[in-house]
């Protein structure tokens, strides 16, 4: 090889010799030498420093396979301090006493995320049970090589005795919330840290590297940014680094991971650490961990093509929860988002169907949370200007799990409220029915989206019911002085064989919540919450009384067909028409007995006058050869 630029240059001829296979060639040159200076930042303290004048060119050659040659050119009159890397057929960058290859071509993975899997490696997590437990359990303090020789009695393979340091870190050395405020009280060096059983990310590193040096693991400390503790959404990351991490070296290929998140987490104010093991960030897939870790120096991010800066403090930190629930994606995929005319919609694409809710300002409100079978969609509505914090919270929908984990976590930025989006205080999430309520029994609903609009303050909900199912629905809206029973008396319950149909007239104009809740009908336990339904009326003269008040002798398949009102008009003659079934006699007592007729069509159908009573009753004989009567509806009459 030979570059020369003019007579006055200096002139570098190299011989390579290589193999005699085909391989594509690249030439960079470059003449910032940012990245590779941050390279060697940490196992070469600080980095080279050069006058802006005084400027070296970099030239660049490397192939697909992790060739890296690197020449200096320096000005005739300067005196070139020693290189920091130099390699010839593999790039490699001093890490002590020892030197490790470079992240070439091979190292790379395609960003963003391909949704295949979570590891950067093939990995039977199962196969490492024995190894975990036995790892996790050596107690061995006295000094690092002799941890190490213990760890390894149960390690055959690199990726073994990886696993073994990684499970002892991330079960042994704690969090030091103390030496975290206030540096003068910790210690980062490896033997300390051991010593101790406590440190800060440089700790958990620093000891990562030392114990894998030990086992003959090649192994990189690295420094960056990350989106830990005290992130907030879109923030800017300026000045030092503020976490530490490493990268191992497995066949033939570097891989990340972050022991001090792998081991547990730290409250809001940092004031206590708490064991919790996290599975997530062992060898993670480099466009995973990009999510809130970045290095600085580029080349670790292991991603082609690499973010900026830029594209990092933007985009969404999703939690270590959202991929070990099964979720693939959000959208947006911005950790800012800006409402339009008081709305913003946030949606989840995940590889099963999960649970979900969600978390506005510290409340349940303002929102609109529908399931689907692969995620979920929530719409915002805040009720005031001004940035509000959003999270979303998931669980899996089988299993023992009964705590909902935060997956997302959003700012939003309301410019503009819609008023008329106010919910009632008691919508329940979520909202509309979903895969969820079809495993809960309640199958072909009439109304599939979650808001229902009516102008005169009528509507009908039906559902298709699965086996030995009770159902319990409930009106509610703010502002009302209405017991739980009458509000439940604004709704109409009606069987017919498995369909159930719920007949609902509004009070008044407004937004209405229909929860529904279940329970088995050989449970005697009480009715659990299954989903809700949004009701809207904008009509100002709607004013519906209440259905008639029915006793627990109403059976199953019975109905009301008229009167619907449970409030009768005075002095007048009503018509009754209803639907019953297993009956010998039916009568509507009033001031006067009135019988009911069973007619041809199976209604029982009569005339009752409402004079000089205050109140109604239908009244049923079950066995004609008894002469007792149940109570199975009473109505009200308008006073004069």
């Amino acid at each position: 090889m030979e570059f020369k630029k003019d007579a006055s240059a200096v002139t570098i001829e190299m011989l390579l010799i290589v193999h005699p296979q085909k391989r594509k060639t690249v030439q960079r040159v470059q003449t910032d030498r940012e990245t590779e200076i941050s390279a060697s930042h940490h196992s070469q303290g600080q980095p080279v420093q050069m006058q802006p004048d005084e400027q070296a060119a970099v030239i660049t050659s490397y192939t697909n396979e992790g060739t890296h040659v690197t020449v200096e050119v320096h000005p005739r009159n300067t005196t070139p301090q020693l290189f920091k890397k130099f390699s010839l057929g593999k790039g490699f960058q001093e890490n002590g006493k020892s030197r490790v290859p470079l992240p070439g071509g091979k190292d790379l993975h395609a960003y963003p995320w391909d949704k295949s899997s979570l590891k950067s490696i093939t990995l039977d997590l199962q196969q490492f049970e024995k190894l975990d437990a036995y790892a996790s359990k050596v107690s061995v303090k006295n000094s690092i090589e002799e941890l190490v020789k213990a760890l390894l009695r149960g390690a055959r393979t690199d990726v073994e005795k990886v696993r073994a340091i990684w499970m002892w870190i991330c079960h042994h050395i704690e969090y030091d919330v103390v030496g975290f405020h206030n540096k003068h009280q910790r210690s980062c060096k490896p033997k300390d840290v051991l010593r101790t059983g406590k440190s800060v990310c440089a700790g958990y590193a620093g000891l990562f590297q030392q114990m894998c040096s030990v086992a003959g693991i090649q192994c990189m400390e690295l420094s960056g940014y990350s989106k830990g503790y005290s992130y907030r959404p879109g923030q800017s990351f300026t000045g030092d680094s503020n976490h530490a991490w490493n990268a191992v070296y497995l066949d033939g290929r570097w891989h990340l991971l972050d022991s001090t998140w792998g081991s547990g987490s730290v409250g809001d104010s940092c004031s206590k650490f708490t064991f919790q093991y996290d599975e997530f960030y062992f060898l993670t897939h480099p466009a995973l961990f990009i999510n809130d870790h970045f290095p600085d120096n580029s080349n670790w991010q292991l991603l082609k093509p690499g973010l900026t800066l830029k594209e990092f403090e933007s985009n969404m930190s999703y939690k270590s929860h959202f991929y070990k629930l099964g979720m693939l994606a959000a959208h947006p995929g911005t950790s800012i988002i800006q409402t339009v005319n008081g709305k913003a919609t946030i949606s989840i694409e995940s590889r099963a169907p999960l649970l979900f809710t969600f978390s506005l300002q510290g409340t349940k409100e303002h929102g609109l949370m529908t399931l689907k079978k692969n995620g979920m969609k929530l719409e915002i509505y805040p009720q005031k200007t001004g940035n509000h914090k959003l999270q979303v919270f998931a669980k899996p929908c089988k299993g023992s799990e009964d705590h909902y984990n935060c997956v997302l976590e959003y700012t939003v930025e309301c410019s503009s409220v819609d008023k008329n989006m106010r919910f009632p205080k008691d919508l329940y999430q979520p909202v509309g029915p979903s895969w969820f309520t079809e495993r809960k029994g309640f199958l072909r609903p009439s109304h599939p989206d979650p808001i229902i609009h009516t102008n005169d303050g009528r509507c009908s909900v039906t559902f298709t019911l699965g086996k030995d199912i009770s159902v319990l629905p409930s009106l509610h809206w703010d502002n009302t002085s209405l017991t739980e029973d009458m509000r439940r008396r604004h709704i109409m319950q009606i069987h017919r064989g498995n369909q159930i149909e719920f007949k609902i007239h509004l009070p008044h104009a407004g937004k209405f919540v229909l929860q529904i809740y279940t329970k088995k009908k050989s449970d005697p336990g009480n009715y659990t919450y299954i989903f809700s339904y949004l009701i809207s009326c904008p009509n100002t003269e709607v004013k519906w009384p209440v259905f008639p008040q029915n006793y627990s002798n109403w059976a199953e398949g019975y109905e009301i067909l008229e009167p619907l009102a449970g409030l009768l008009p005075a002095n007048r003659n009503v018509q009754f028409k209803l639907k019953m079934h297993s009956i010998a006699k039916a009568f509507v007592q009033a001031e006067n007995t009135s019988p009911l007729t069973l007619s041809k069509d199976g209604y029982w159908e009569g005339t009752c006058n409402t004079s000089g009573c205050t109140e109604v009753c239908v009244m049923v004989q079950e066995n004609a050869n008894h002469n007792f009567y149940s109570h199975i509806l009473k109505y009200e009459v308008e006073t004069q």
